[in-house]
């Protein structure tokens, strides 16, 4: 009798485990749902009608198996009953989030990565999504993304933390479509080149990376403005104390600022391997006394402008942009291991804008809308032609600005990015908070070595 109650017990505490683990999760579930966003609880509704009925979808879709084979269980237990065939399912884990869900999905024989992108359609038709994709994950897993509303057309905006990055020359430039982050690294990159429509985004995705880097001692900004003739006006006023230099659409002041950040190129060339015991930049990284040059040429087409006329003063200006491109060139060509990133803006990349011997050695592309195939082609190279749901042509409309299209990390095909907008009160804010860390990288060099820069430069052969 006593083991009989000593049974029980044990059996009623394991129930009343049981019950308590049950209340316990329910309890942190419903804190969870309350505290959600009304897009996010949506999501979580949904995520849990995914779980319950993806039994029932996975064979109407062709993501099933029909095992014939019976446990080892079912034989020893069946006797001499036929089995019937068992039809086995991936498994799936399902997290829920603003815009939809991230689903991770067990692969079965025959059941794979190809089978999962076929199906990808009727699965955004069932759980009601704007589109859902399917890419590979761990070895026998696929990720799942599926959306309920467009990012692209969702607006977002960016309030910069204030704090150094974690990783350096990481350009954190958004969601794409599926509202996944989109992160380039431009480390090892000579140059970037960004197109697009007046008022589609470009500053503001430019601003995004001032205000993220901003923070950091090791990062350095100059700016060349072509729309305002000073530092106050413009785009870039609430910035301009985080610049070592800023120059507007004045093309003698560009040349003459171009030719001191070549000058600064070669005499790093030429004392690089001496101080820092390296020949590429990136090998040891970017210090407070070496820093990452970033150069921004906004609006680029007014330095490089192919000026026609045969009066003295179109020939001197003519004179000018055409020094400007060779310049630029020499920066983006031989600056990379030397620590020079620089950005080129425009509203179109066509070679009147940006000489085509600059704009093809700059590896990372950017387009916002275009009002012509042919400027798309320019931004983006002659593929975007074999993806016209990616052309920025498309994205004309006022609900996709912010929205730019680049190459695709890592595989084929553009992926389309919603920017975040970037308030003048940040950036206002991050430069007053930054301004102290503002260094001129030409001073910073001198001062290491104790030379002027042209007699640094004058250490190396006419051809570096």
């Amino acid at each position: 009798m006593n083991r009989t109650n000593e049974a029980f017990g044990w059996v009623s505490g394991a129930v009343w485990l049981g019950l308590l683990m049950i209340a316990l999760w329910a309890v942190v579930w419903v804190v969870r749902y309350l505290r959600a966003t009304p897009m996010e609880r949506r999501s979580i509704r949904l995520a849990v009608r995914i779980r319950w009925g993806w039994k029932r979808l996975a064979p109407l879709v062709g993501l099933s198996v029909t095992d014939k084979m019976p446990t080892v269980m079912a034989s020893l237990t069946s006797g001499d009953k036929v089995m019937k065939p068992r039809v086995l399912v991936p498994t799936l884990k399902v997290v829920p989030d603003e815009f939809g869900v991230i689903v991770r999905a067990s692969c079965l024989p025959q059941v794979g990565l190809k089978e999962f992108q076929k199906a990808a359609p009727y699965l955004a038709d069932a759980w009601r999504m704007t589109r859902v994709s399917v890419l590979p994950d761990k070895p026998g897993q696929v990720l799942i993304r599926g959306v309920r509303v467009d990012p692209l057309t969702t607006s977002t905006t960016h309030t910069p933390t204030g704090q150094p990055p974690q990783k350096v020359a990481l350009w954190d430039l958004g969601l794409d479509e599926f509202g996944m982050p989109v992160s380039v690294p431009l480390s090892e990159v000579p140059g970037v080149t960004m197109a697009g429509l007046p008022g589609f985004g470009k500053t503001s995705a430019v601003n995004r990376l001032i205000c993220d880097w901003a923070p950091s001692p090791t990062v350095q900004f100059n700016v060349f403005d072509g729309k305002v003739s000073h530092a106050y006006e413009g785009d870039y006023a609430d910035l301009v104390e985080r610049l070592f230099a800023f120059v507007g659409d004045d093309l003698e002041a560009a040349n003459k600022e171009l030719k001191r950040l070549v000058e600064l190129r070669r005499a790093r060339s030429a004392s690089q391997k001496q101080i820092r015991g390296v020949k590429n930049f990136w090998h040891a990284g970017p210090t407070e006394d070496w820093p990452l040059i970033v150069t921004i040429i906004d609006e680029a087409h007014t330095y490089f402008r192919d000026y026609k006329g045969s009066d003295q003063q179109t020939k001197r200006l003519a004179a000018l942009a055409a020094e400007n491109a060779r310049l630029v060139e020499d920066l983006t060509k031989k600056g990379r291991a030397l620590g020079f990133l620089t950005l080129i803006i425009t509203q179109k990349t066509t070679g009147d804008a940006i000489p085509t011997f600059i704009r093809d050695v700059c590896p990372v592309g950017l387009s916002f809308a275009q009002k012509t195939a042919d400027a798309a082609v320019a931004a983006l190279g002659d593929d975007i032609r074999q993806w016209p749901e990616a052309n920025p042509v498309t994205l004309q409309d006022a609900a996709y600005v912010g929205v730019a299209v680049m190459n695709a990390q890592g595989r084929p095909g553009f992926v389309r990015i919603r920017t975040p907008f970037v308030a003048d009160e940040h950036a206002a804010r991050i430069t007053a908070e930054t301004a102290h860390l503002t260094r001129d990288p030409g001073q910073l060099l001198e001062r290491l070595t104790g030379q002027g820069l042209v007699d640094l430069a004058k250490a190396l052969p006419e051809a570096a």
